[in-house]
């Protein structure tokens, strides 16, 4: 069965999908890290993969860049493939003076100005959160593997360019810790079909000092995030 966005059969992909926003990160994934990878989904380029990690099943895909682009994907991935766990893992910028370039962040709650969850459910709340049992079994992986995790609020935004506050005021009202433009939307999905997400996102920016990785080293360093998400996503299924 295909849907409008995702070519694959039912049984191709797996009931926990790793989700980064560039393409080209799902295939450096499913590359150096799963065995026996097979493509599932090549629509628009927004590349996915099926193989093992440690004898499980995961599947990785993009889910480009924004609230829309997310929606459609964990929508589908949710209501038509029986995923029942998405783990995004993506980049951010660290409104902290605490967060440095390379941290991995844990989102607690992704707070967001978008009309996004209001116009797709009817849900009011500017601030969503994750899955509090994977949150918690992230949280746990994290300290069994000896990754350094932090953990905050983030800002989940509409707008990359901001042309009239470079920081918004919402992050000192809220006190977010970072900002992306995903994790927001895939908190709402989530919680209208009932299934489970988090956001593991690794610090590639500082908008307080504009410090931040290249495009290339996007795709390759961010091993740490990858790695943590791999081992909780394999053994949240086994929970």
């Amino acid at each position: 069965m295909a849907t409008p966005h995702i070519e694959a059969n039912i049984g191709d992909i797996a009931k926990c999908v790793l989700m980064p926003g560039d393409p080209l990160r799902a295939k450096y994934i499913a590359e150096h890290y799963l065995e026996n990878a097979t493509q599932f989904n090549s629509v628009r380029n927004v590349l996915g993969y099926t193989g093992t990690f440690q004898g499980h099943r995961v599947s990785v895909m993009a889910s480009g860049m924004g609230m829309p682009s997310m929606g459609i994907y964990a929508y589908e991935l949710y209501n038509f493939y029986g995923v029942d766990t998405i783990i995004r893992i993506g980049s951010c910028g660290s409104y902290s003076e605490a967060l440095n370039i390379g941290q991995v962040l844990l989102a607690t709650e992704a707070f967001s100005e978008s009309s996004f969850a209001r116009v797709q459910s009817g849900e009011m709340s500017d601030t969503l959160f994750p899955s509090h049992g994977l949150l918690q079994h992230i949280l746990q992986k994290s300290k069994a593997l000896n990754i350094n995790l932090d953990q905050g609020a983030i800002h989940s935004s509409d707008v990359f360019y901001r042309l009239n506050e470079h920081i918004p005021a919402c992050v000192k009202e809220k006190s977010l810790v970072a900002v992306e433009m995903e994790s927001f939307a895939l908190f709402n999905i989530a919680k209208c079909l009932d299934k489970s997400a988090a956001a593991l996102l690794t610090v590639t920016d500082s908008m307080l000092t504009s410090e931040s990785l290249s495009s290339h080293a996007r795709e390759s360093s961010l091993n740490d995030m990858i790695t943590l998400a791999l081992h909780a996503a394999v053994t949240w299924q086994d929970s």
